[in-house]
């Protein structure tokens, strides 16, 4: 399959419908999922009772003591085509987050090797991250972890082929012109670039997940002292990042 701008209506479990629209983290498919996903929130379609982007689908999960999957598949057809998301892009942000790091050194190792991979000095990709207005494009993998993007074409850089055991909690990362801040300690095939103070998910905090699709991301440096500080000091979670309302 090649990226579409109609979904591809494929089954998911017992009471689930994904709505694929690429295969590809493109701009226009990740615009055309988030105007997707706004238009099914706003028409409620008969019987679905949950709605959740990701980058290139969006996935329905319906009742089916109410409403059939084809029902809902067809509800889906009509509301993309009525969407027209060939001149879809993605919604305006309703909300900007500041969120400091630490970029490379001991606290994020493998930044000088993913600055070589995209060809650019550490200076440029440091200058690159800084400057980047970045989307969060969905939440995923698990609870509260934001995919952010897109970064410069040049940052497309596949996937390390080896798996890093273990990268710490609130690390920033990065791969395929996306970056991501991690709610937990995990291994993984991104580069660790990175190092905030900002946890995206809290089940004490209300609410748990920080971030949500749609907020506009900016990255401000700061020093490892600053880091330490924060994480001594870090009541909310937050980790010193600011939210500004734009709507």
């Amino acid at each position: 399959m090649t990226d579409t701008l109609m979904p591809e209506i494929l089954p998911h479990g017992p009471d689930g419908v994904v709505l694929r629209l690429g295969l590809t983290a493109r701009e226009q498919t990740v615009g055309a999922v988030q105007a997707l996903r706004a238009a099914i929130e706003t028409a409620a379609p008969h019987g679905v009772e949950e709605i959740a982007g990701s980058l290139t689908s969006v996935y329905l999960r319906f009742d089916p003591a109410r409403t059939t999957r084809a029902e809902v598949g067809a509800a889906a057809e009509t509301i993309a085509a009525a969407a027209d998301l060939a001149k879809a892009t993605l919604p305006a942000a309703k909300r900007r987050w500041t969120i400091p790091v630490v970029i490379g050194g001991e606290h994020g190792p493998q930044f000088g090797e993913m600055a070589g991979a995209a060809g650019l000095s550490e200076a440029a990709a440091r200058e690159a991250l800084l400057a980047a207005r970045l989307r969060v494009l969905a939440i995923g993998f698990t609870p509260g972890l934001p995919y952010m993007g897109l970064m410069p074409k040049e940052w497309d850089v596949p996937r390390l082929k080896e798996i890093t055991p273990n990268i710490p909690r609130r690390a920033l990362v990065a791969a395929v012109r996306q970056l991501i801040i991690f709610t937990n300690p995990t291994p993984t095939g991104w580069r660790h670039i990175g190092q905030t103070a900002f946890q995206g998910f809290d089940v004490t905090r209300d609410p748990a997940t920080a971030l949500m699709a749609g907020d506009e991301i900016r990255f401000e440096a700061m020093t490892p002292a600053d880091l330490t500080g924060l994480e001594a000091d870090n009541v909310d979670g937050l980790g010193g990042a600011t939210c500004e309302a734009l709507t």
